[in-house]
């Protein structure tokens, strides 16, 4: 998959400053006072070796990010009435110690539809935005898609909680209709996947939010 770029802002008790967010779907990336950050999930972002010395820091050293704000808006496809359409998707995100709290604002043709203030994740933040949506607009990410499933397990990560299918579709298909267990395709899975990705091999699900609601993807013992 290629790599996007999301342009936003840090935030923390040192200040501000521009930074750039990128992923190739999967992994997360971000370059904060000279240090660069990566990780699976946006509350496990963790500092590169090797990367550039801090200046001024950015929390402890080999810690995660945390005690900080990021604040970045990212395009995105939305189906209205089966229509292709781009809409803007705004992401602030506070990375509390304790419990970190989302809230997205889906822009699209002059409306605004948002999630709570303070969601626990981005499956659960996607969702109360899909639930405000009228019935004519669909999002056209990851957590929309028919060849996607989340993990079931509780006190999952942030984000990055979607098993991918795309390399087995196909038998996902037949399995998601009830021809055999989905978890029996585990080891044809494409990897993990960004609930805020789009991408080129997006197919929409039978029904709304079909990868986000699926519950039997991922084996309990792999979530």
């Amino acid at each position: 998959m290629t790599d996007e770029s999301w342009s936003g802002w840090y935030r923390d008790a040192r200040g501000s400053e521009a930074v750039v967010l990128t992923t190739d779907g999967q992994r997360l990336r971000v370059r904060v006072r000279g240090t660069d950050f990566e990780g699976d999930s946006f509350d496990a972002l963790y500092p590169v070796v090797d990367s550039a010395p801090r200046s001024a820091g950015a929390g402890r050293a080999g810690a995660p990010l945390t005690d900080c704000v990021l604040e970045w808006d990212l395009p995105l496809p939305v189906l209205v009435a089966g229509t292709l359409r781009h809409a803007t998707l705004g992401c602030l995100l506070s990375l509390r110690p304790d419990v970190p709290a989302l809230h997205l604002a889906l822009h699209v043709g002059g409306a605004v539809y948002e999630s709570a203030r303070a969601e626990g994740d981005f499956s659960a933040a996607l969702a109360t935005v899909r639930r405000a949506l009228p019935d004519d607009i669909r999002l056209q990410t990851c957590s929309d898609c028919a060849f996607s499933g989340s993990f079931p397990a509780p006190g999952r990560a942030l984000s990055g909680t979607l098993a991918c299918f795309r390399g087995a579709k196909d038998a996902y298909r037949g399995a998601a209709a009830g021809e055999g267990g989905v978890p029996d395709l585990w080891d044809r899975r494409s990897g993990t996947v960004q609930e805020i990705w789009s991408c080129r091999e997006f197919e929409p699900g039978a029904t709304e939010g079909t990868g986000a609601d699926r519950r039997e993807a991922v084996p309990l013992e792999h979530a």
